[in-house]
């Protein structure tokens, strides 16, 4: 009988528990003090490995078969479970995480469905075709810029709960792009400014990153943008 082969899940759990542990050199432990830090060590993987479960909709599962499980792994025991059961569990475990995924996925839209159909309410706020959502905060006085241009500028942009996942304004530094090189919210919406104007863009999801999401940004966000035009190239 084959053993139960570790999953990416489990291999990033064990990565991330190992990783917080800093292990300095320090004299050997007193016996009483080992025993401390087992049981210490006990409780904390089991803890951690707890949450793992929970965050992967496993938080019913059976801790009599849990504790046998992992006493067979650390023995060195063969699994009581057969090939074809193992399948049979690997492919819950992802039909629950896919229900996961498609529960968060439904409420990051409603959430950002929510927010834009307010936000459109406010006095001054733009709404384009797209969905794209603008609100002019300075008005510029030079040229609009075309999609074929590159164009230097200062930004902020946020989460529609006020976090901040980039900023060029924090960093001291302005950036240059092309503007057929950035997402569609953005392409779209530096057209509508001129130099020297500052604007916020309410981008909807499908103008942004999507379903995928990208670094800080989770899947479906509506992301915020506060922009300033300094410069068409």
């Amino acid at each position: 009988m084959s053993k139960i082969s570790i999953n990416i899940n489990a291999i990033a759990f064990i990565i991330v528990v190992f990783s917080s542990i800093s292990f300095a050199a320090e004299p050997e432990q007193e016996p009483d003090n080992k025993g401390a830090l087992e049981a210490d060590l006990g409780y904390f993987f089991g803890y951690s490995f707890g949450n793992m479960l929970k965050e992967g909709g496993n938080d019913s599962i059976n801790i009599e078969k849990l504790v046998e499980g992992m006493q067979h792994a650390l023995e060195g025991v063969e699994p009581a479970l057969t090939q074809t059961q193992q399948e049979a569990v690997i492919a819950e475990v992802r039909a629950r995480q896919t229900m996961i995924k498609d529960r968060q996925a439904e409420a990051a839209i409603a959430i950002g469905r929510e927010f834009l159909a307010a936000n459109a309410l406010q006095d001054e706020v733009v709404v384009t075709a797209s969905g794209l959502q603008h609100l002019v905060l300075e008005e510029g006085t030079g040229a609009a810029p075309l999609k074929e241009n590159r164009v230097v500028v200062h930004y902020q942009g946020s989460l529609i709960d006020g976090s901040i996942f980039d900023s060029s304004i924090q960093r001291g530094e302005p950036v240059e792009f092309g503007l057929a090189q950035v997402i569609p919210g953005w392409t779209e919406g530096l057209q509508l400014m001129k130099v020297g104007g500052k604007s916020r863009f309410f981008i909807p999801s499908d103008l942004a990153y999507g379903p995928a999401g990208t670094g800080g940004i989770p899947p479906h966000s509506v992301l915020i943008f506060d922009v300033e035009l300094i410069e068409i190239k």
